[in-house]
């Protein structure tokens, strides 16, 4: 009984180790975790602690941070355990609106292949909305691009593995019109179980990549005309927004257009970009 109560003690995370696993995350991912995320980082990371048979936080924090690729692997996935995803498709439809109004009108004048990035992209659903936005504007539009690319990177490799499948649970798509589900999307059979899968179509136009933000420099190997980064940046502080941001649009073209989430702002900041809709961006032109 004794015992029970040491091990309970053992994998309850102190404000201590939290500190250490919160500052990690902060220095080398650039998400903030306020102390009101204790609990919800000591609920996640029990998953990991029992996969590896290890009763003690303090155990953990040794094993996750020692020098070497075990280690490096096990941050990889304490990373994905701890970051929060949420996403669905045609989130913020507004910005698909004004894509498909204004940005896709006024680049298809000026290039035959368009290139988009979804950054920050998640399990998947905003990539795969922005490639149906496309193809719509596409079949409406005879002619305007000859091709496109949708490049999708986030840091979470357990939610590129699922957006890789493309494979969601029928009610993800309830809200779409009997049309989209029709020509993007196919349906299990399994009645038991509804599930729906994005066409090869859609799937093909995508290349996905593992991403952080926090990195130097980002490997990113062609100009885009349209960035989505949206609802990443609100887990940063200011400084870390601005220098993200300034990481990604060296990688748009001038004229080129970045999306930001509902709740982000490029206030106060000394950027190349003016504001054109609702956390829209216009990168000016040199």
């Amino acid at each position: 009984m004794s015992n029970n109560i040491d091990i309970t003690s053992r994998m309850t995370l102190t404000d201590e180790q939290f500190h250490k696993i919160a500052d990690f995350i902060q220095t080398n991912v650039g998400i903030k975790m306020p102390d009101q995320k204790k609990i919800m980082v000591q609920s996640r990371l029990y998953s990991r602690l029992k996969e590896l048979k290890i009763d003690d936080f303090d155990k953990y924090i040794d094993y996750a941070f020692q020098k070497n690729a075990q280690g490096d692997e096990e941050i990889a996935l304490m990373i994905n355990v701890i970051t929060t995803n949420l996403t669905s498709f045609f989130r913020e439809s507004q910005h698909f609106d004004f894509m498909t109004d204004t940005v896709l009108p006024e680049i298809a004048q000026k290039y035959d292949k368009l290139e988009v990035w979804s950054a920050a992209c998640s399990s998947g659903e905003e990539p795969y909305t922005i490639s149906i936005v496309v193809q719509e504007f596409m079949r409406n539009n005879n002619g305007s691009f000859k091709d496109y690319s949708v490049l999708a990177t986030d840091i979470s490799s357990r939610v590129l593995d699922k957006a890789i499948n493309a494979v969601y649970p029928m009610e993800e798509i309830e809200n779409l019109s009997f049309d989209l589900k029709k020509r993007y999307f196919l349906r299990s059979k399994d009645q038991s179980n509804p599930l729906v899968r994005l066409k090869k179509s859609i799937r093909e136009k995508l290349v996905f990549q593992r991403l952080n933000f926090m990195d130097e420099d980002y490997p990113v190997a062609t100009m885009k005309n349209i960035i989505f980064c949206r609802n990443a940046l609100i887990y940063f502080d200011k400084p870390t927004q601005e220098s993200v941001i300034r990481k990604l649009i060296k990688h748009l073209v001038p004229g080129g257009y970045l999306f930001l989430g509902h709740s982000e702002t490029i206030f106060g900041m000394d950027l190349p970009l003016k504001t054109v809709g609702p956390t829209i961006f216009k990168k000016v032109e040199q």
